[in-house]
């Protein structure tokens, strides 16, 4: 016979709570976007007050103090320096690390890649860990995708297209498109308007108020929300008025393209958000000054308000502040971080050029600094690293490897550059054929195919040998 029983448990759960969500939202925000949201909050929130330029130190003002800090781990060794001098935000033009006049300023910041939907897909696809078979069958669920992030055809009808390589069925198809919807952005691969919403809620806390009853309007009540039929949405999901307004609070949250988000278009001019530069040392890095926040604690406004309840009000803004700074410091210590830990592993690409850029996934990176791959990927999406050889994305010093013949690997990265050298070096009476080049390399110890050899060609706009023959002909 069966007898109750109390047993005592210990378990880890990660909790998205409200602070964790807007941490996690600011990460990823590039710095002119994060410059307009904060300037959007000084306008509603009475307890943020802006720096004054001779104020401005470059850094964020402490919330905790000493004694309310964890003790944090002590970090390894670093082979790169961390840069404070140039924090002050006060700097005027000449004491900037720029040099050269603003011409040669423009033409550092200027940015003429564009990148569509596909490709942000693809770019993660590369660096995640995919099966040969699986990586081909999502490269064929995102080509079935909008420029909304819905997808355009049937399960049936994609293992259709992977024929005669990939013989799948739908079910595997479907097993392969869950993967392709936990891509960022959240929402993509959508079959329909309530399966988007419904993705993109399940990304948030359970315990959040409403939850439940906003994936069932998600799922089966969104003609009555589109309609305003509250009073029938509220008899039909038998909920309160509190909970109903939650509810479709987290519904009209969710974005119902997602793949919007993604814009194709590029800025015409770039930031940096990091700077890099030799020094004594070594190679240093920090942080650009002009894309810091200058935002404080309003102290006036956060000692006037008591235990009165009418100051309800003024103490959500106070906590929301709080959290405003808080996670704005810890997007400045991991945006540090990760740049720093890449600067280690990229120390030959900046001493030499790309064809010695090193072969880095997100892992890599996640690995050094303890935090999950997602995390680097947001941090790395829309930051720029000003280098001795240039402004780059922080992804672009991210490629895939190519086992080479002594077991060693080489990035894609370096493995367009050397294509591009080798055309540049050839004879023009005479080009490279695909064929020639992927031989040469070989010899070199990167086993590339010819058919790989053509696409990284065609991906950096260069036509094939006969064309390039003809073009160096030189009329009698």
């Amino acid at each position: 016979m069966l007898k109750p029983s109390l047993q005592l448990k210990l378990g880890q759960q990660l909790t998205m709570t409200p602070q964790l969500q807007q941490a996690i939202r600011l990460l990823q925000l590039p710095a002119l976007e994060l410059q307009a949201h904060i300037r959007e909050l000084l306008e509603t929130n009475v307890m943020l007050e802006p720096l004054e330029e001779t104020e401005a130190t470059g850094t964020f003002e402490s919330l905790v103090t000493a004694a309310e800090q964890p003790p944090k781990p002590k970090e390894p060794e670093s082979t790169v320096e961390v840069l404070d001098e140039g924090w002050d935000s006060r700097a005027g033009p000449a004491e900037s690390s720029w040099s050269g006049d603003d011409d040669e300023r423009q033409q550092d910041y200027a940015d003429d890649s564009g990148q569509s939907l596909q490709e942000h897909l693809l770019w993660q696809l590369e660096l995640a860990s995919l099966a040969p078979r699986e990586l081909a069958i999502a490269r064929a669920i995102v080509d079935a995708v909008s420029d909304d992030g819905y997808l355009t055809e049937s399960l049936d009808e994609i293992a259709q297209t992977l024929l005669p390589e990939i013989e799948s069925t739908a079910d595997e198809v479907a097993q392969v498109l869950t993967r392709v919807q936990a891509l960022d952005p959240p929402g993509v691969g959508a079959r329909s308007v309530s399966e988007c919403i419904e993705l993109q809620l399940r990304q948030l806390d359970p315990a959040t108020p409403g939850y439940a009853t906003a994936l069932e309007i998600a799922r089966h009540h969104l003609e009555l929300v589109a309609e305003r039929e509250l009073s029938l949405l509220k008899r039909e999901l038998r909920a309160t008025e509190e909970e109903l307004a939650c509810a479709l609070a987290l519904v009209r949250s969710c974005h119902p393209r997602p793949g919007a988000t993604v814009s194709a278009g590029s800025a015409e001019y770039v930031v940096p958000d990091v700077f890099v530069r030799r020094t004594d040392h070594g190679w240093g890095v920090e942080l650009n000054p002009a894309t810091l926040p200058r935002v404080r604690l309003n102290q006036g406004y956060a000692s006037l308000i008591g235990r009165n309840a009418s100051h309800a009000t003024m103490r959500a803004q106070l906590q929301e502040a709080r959290w405003l700074l808080k996670s704005l410091e810890i997007r400045h210590e991991t945006l540090m971080k990760v740049a720093r830990s890449i600067i280690e592993r990229q120390t030959a690409f900046l001493e030499h050029g790309e064809e010695h850029m090193r072969p880095m996934i997100l892992k890599d990176i996640a690995e050094a600094v303890a935090m999950h791959e997602s995390t680097i990927s947001r941090v790395t999406s829309g930051k720029y690293m000003h280098t001795p050889r240039g402004v780059f994305e922080l992804r672009f010093f991210f490629s895939s490897q190519v086992e080479g013949a002594d077991g060693s690997g080489t990035s894609s990265t370096a493995i367009r550059a050397k294509i591009k050298k080798l055309v540049k070096d050839e004879d023009p009476e005479s080009p490279l054929s695909d064929g020639r080049i992927a031989e040469l390399l070989s010899g070199e110890g990167i086993p590339v195919a010819r058919r790989t050899v053509a696409k990284y060609r065609e991906a950096m706009g260069i036509v094939a040998s006969n064309e390039r023959r003809r073009a160096g002909m030189k009329p009698m």
